[in-house]
């Protein structure tokens, strides 16, 4: 795919309190090594990289600032990065410091939203980015989720929740939902 100079890479909650057996069984295992593809790249072309850490203030949460699980994983930890984001809800776009007016300082107009999980933080940033006029692609496989219970008892495995994702973005608007290979340019 063709990005400009200054697209930024927005990577979202990768952190360890998401290998806790708590949160049930996870979709896509490949997801790790795909958003570490995703950073060696940007890393290597020199364009922005944001991450993002989701500081929950739940009682108990292994996201807890503090906790262990707050921490990022190791395929990011170490990466350098332009900007860090720590936020207490689904959206980057509400965290602090404050990622909207940081990409509009630096003209930065196009996106790749990449993290955990498919169908909350990640889904959200990039709605919203897709609201605020943001030219955002989404490669689905440098993203995973969990099993999801709702309503009346309703459950949902995440590889239903990762393609309902697709199809609210990429149908929705509000995104280009692509692959891994298709961002970092292999045939």
């Amino acid at each position: 795919m063709d990005f400009d100079d200054t697209a930024a890479l927005i990577v979202i909650d990768v952190q360890r309190g998401f290998d806790d057996p708590a949160w049930g069984e996870r979709d896509n295992p490949d997801a790790e090594a795909n958003i570490g593809r995703l950073v060696a790249t940007w890393a290597e072309a020199a364009r922005p990289i944001v991450l993002v850490r989701h500081d929950s203030v739940s009682p108990g949460s292994p996201l807890a600032v503090g906790s262990p699980g707050n921490a990022l994983k190791d395929v990011v930890a170490d990466a350098g990065h332009d900007l860090f984001v720590t936020k207490q809800v689904n959206s980057a776009f509400y965290g602090d410091p404050d990622l909207h007016a940081w990409l509009a300082e630096r003209g930065i107009r196009q996106l790749v939203i990449c993290g955990i999980q498919t169908n909350m933080c990640v889904e959200t940033t990039a709605r919203m980015a897709g609201n605020l006029g943001y030219d955002v692609v989404v490669p689905l496989d440098a993203t995973h989720t969990f099993d999801l219970e709702g309503p009346g008892g309703i459950r949902l495995a995440a590889a239903d929740l990762a393609r309902a994702t697709a199809v609210n973005l990429d149908g929705g608007g509000f995104a280009r939902v692509v692959t891994t290979d298709e961002v970092v340019g292999v045939d």
